[in-house]
């Protein structure tokens, strides 16, 4: 991370990884679920730490072992006693980043392990000062990254159906906003049928998600 250009942070809300991924309960173990999501978070900052034009990391979170791999990448850790919603813990890292004077911050999930750095800056590079960018999910109806300039544009509100959700907060807050598409944001890993569509991914050529895949090939 370099600095230069606006002040934009990323936030990560980070569950207890034992209350983590419950739909994958029938394809695998708790031990090897634990194990994939603290890879897959292992991902997601390797690559975050490539961004040219992130200022900082923020981690929101009550896991220690998550905590550690935060701080090991350089990002500041905002404890998350409470282990809440993704939305709830999203607005602690928010006021976390505003603190430390983000004009823009960027949410983004832990469990989209091929997420690319580029991507990230071109999306940081492209949207004007005002503007809400949601990066929307593979199906297209969920949000796998959100993009508020300014950082408190709207509040987030994650979950089933919240592309549209978004757009809807955006337009009621009388601020810009459009879904764009990021190819390496658009696969989160919840549901066995995710894991195989990531190994199909990898199968097929596509870079990333080492962390992910050495605990998959397991």
């Amino acid at each position: 991370m370099i600095e230069g250009g606006v002040n934009t942070f990323a936030v990560l809300p980070v569950k207890r990884p034992g209350g983590a991924k419950s739909r994958m309960a029938g394809a695998m173990d708790e031990e090897r679920r634990i194990a994939l999501v603290e890879a897959m978070l292992g991902d997601v900052l390797e690559a975050l730490d490539g961004s040219r034009l992130l200022f900082g990391t923020i981690v929101v979170t009550g896991d220690e072992t998550a905590a550690g791999l935060a701080r090991a990448h350089g990002c500041e850790v905002v404890d998350d006693p409470d282990d809440g919603g993704h939305s709830e813990a999203a607005l602690v890292g928010i006021a976390a980043a505003r603190d430390h004077g983000a004009e823009r911050v960027l949410l983004v999930p832990g469990d989209c392990p091929l997420i690319n750095p580029r991507e990230v800056d071109r999306l940081l590079g492209s949207v004007p000062e005002r503007f809400v960018a949601i990066v929307p999910d593979r199906h297209g109806t969920g949000t796998n990254a959100l993009l508020l300039s300014p950082a408190d544009a709207i509040e987030p509100a994650f979950g089933e159906g919240s592309a549209q959700r978004h757009l809807s907060l955006a337009r009621e807050a009388g601020v810009p906003a459009g879904l764009e598409e990021l190819p390496s944001l658009a696969l989160d890993l919840d549901t066995p049928a995710d894991i195989i569509a990531l190994q199909t991914k990898l199968e097929s050529g596509i870079r990333g998600a080492k962390n992910t895949a050495r605990v998959l090939d397991a």
